[in-house]
């Protein structure tokens, strides 16, 4: 970037606030349209982030940015997932060539610094201006395309940009809702999470080689996801209730919560956590009222924030980034069609997320435990479930028609459970109530 003097306006046609998937993928699509895009990213990339495993509807939107090589070089082959079950195995695989839709039969799992540094390198080399070491530390909007944003460099300097249109896609830090005092906390579902990296955990043999693994236990659900060059991702999602309980080193906590897994921690037990280093990360579930307004619309973590259990959100980020892109496009060049692309479009994203929901809320419960440990693929709802597993919930009718018939199963199994339904759904809102801190990500300690 050239030299700014502390008083110099920029102009641009549109500010991406945020260097993740999100904001790199509208920000590429935007530039390969003409726009002179400024992207903002407060870090250097590489730098940390969790949420490795990603969908196979993740791969078409690689294809059309022009990533799909490079993701492919960087990630692990992921078949499919699986979860923990009462076989011979000791686990269900879910692989995604049976899913009845459209979707591909594979994702990939990544390092997230690496994945993230190539996709804003990326929309640089298309055209984007991207920055980093940028903060947005001020923001004025004085007319729908007129926005003054006040930037902090991490030398001390500053500057102000002028846009006509601002993507905001800053992640967990919120920026547009939590200044719009929009952000809304999920009073349906809270949770939290402690996690590291180990060398020499047991992997997946033969088909379900690369499976993300799933495992419950008293207090939440567990992940094991496989990595380049050996390492595993293996942490816990818990109830704020139980993560409040750690005392001394987090490290120790953490081995006490994997050792409650058996079948998880005998692929652990051998296995070198790197670096000691652990992590816990915690308010977990929100949303903002609105996605949008004249000359704004948030994407991805900076409009909503789900429950990680089915890996959604870099899908959920990417695709409405580019569904984001096409709005912001058609909105700066017809203006009387926003308001209306903006109805729409957040009507989608949250008939997704709703989805989504519909199993993340329920998954530590009893009826849903017994779904996942034992698929029936009557009427095809198991492969139904797959569909969503990859991600297919947006567009696929064949798919929405299973998810409807599988919630139907549901309500009526958990009548047949009702005590121990509703004891479940009861302690599941009580916790979504209940206040937590002491997060270790640098966004928790932001």
């Amino acid at each position: 970037m050239t030299d700014q003097t502390e008083t110099a306006i920029e102009q641009c046609d549109v500010v991406v606030i945020g260097g993740g998937p999100g904001g790199s993928t509208a920000a590429t699509l935007l530039a390969r349209r003409g726009y002179r895009v400024i992207a903002l990213e407060k870090a250097h990339h590489p730098r940390f982030h969790i949420g490795e495993s990603l969908l196979p509807m993740n791969l078409p939107i690689f294809e059309r940015l022009g990533v799909l090589e490079q993701v492919r070089a960087l990630g692990v082959f992921k078949p499919g997932a699986d979860f923990e079950a009462d076989n011979e195995r000791g686990y269900n695989t879910y692989a995604f060539a049976r899913a009845i839709g459209e979707s591909p039969p594979h994702a990939y799992q990544v390092w997230r610094q690496d994945f993230d540094k190539m996709l804003y390198d990326h929309a640089r080399g298309c055209g984007a201006d991207a920055r980093e070491g940028h903060e947005v530390v001020g923001m004025e909007q004085s007319g729908p395309r007129e926005t003054r944003i006040e930037v902090r460099r991490d030398d001390g300097g500053s500057y102000i940009i002028q846009a006509r249109y601002v993507v905001d896609a800053s992640g967990r830090d919120a920026l547009l809702s939590s200044r719009k005092k929009l952000r809304r906390r999920n009073d349906q579902h809270q949770s939290a999470a402690i996690f590291g990296h180990y060398r020499g955990a047991t992997a997946r043999t033969g088909e379900d080689a690369g499976n993300i693994s799933i495992y419950s236990f008293a207090h939440g659900w567990m992940w094991m996801i496989p990595l380049p060059d050996g390492v595993m991702s293996v942490g816990a999602v818990c109830r704020p209730e139980y993560l409040k309980r750690r005392k001394g080193r987090t490290v120790e906590f953490l081995v006490e919560t994997l050792k409650q897994n058996p079948a998880l921690w005998q692929r652990i037990e051998q296995a070198q956590l790197i670096d000691d280093e652990v992590r816990v990360t915690g308010n977990y579930s929100y949303d903002a009222a609105r996605m949008g307004g004249p000359g704004w619309i948030l994407v991805g973590d900076a409009f909503a924030f789900l429950d990680p259990v089915f890996s959604s959100g870099v899908y959920l980020a990417m695709s409405g980034a580019e569904q984001a892109a096409e709005l912001v496009d058609r909105a700066l060049r017809e203006p009387r069609l926003e308001l209306a692309l903006l109805r729409k479009l957040e009507r989608r994203q949250r008939a997704a997320m709703r989805r989504f929901s519909f199993f993340i809320y329920r998954f530590n419960g009893p009826v849903m435990q017994q779904m996942f440990r034992d698929p029936r693929n009557t009427w095809q709802l198991e492969q139904g479930v797959i569909s969503m597993l990859a991600g297919d919930l947006f567009d696929t009718p064949r798919v929405l028609r299973k998810l409807r018939l599988f919630k139907l199963v549901y309500a009526i199994s958990a009548l047949r459970d009702w005590r121990r339904s509703r004891a479940e759904r009861r302690y599941r809102l009580a916790q979504a109530r209940a206040p937590f801190s002491g997060g270790t990500t640098p966004l928790d300690e932001a």
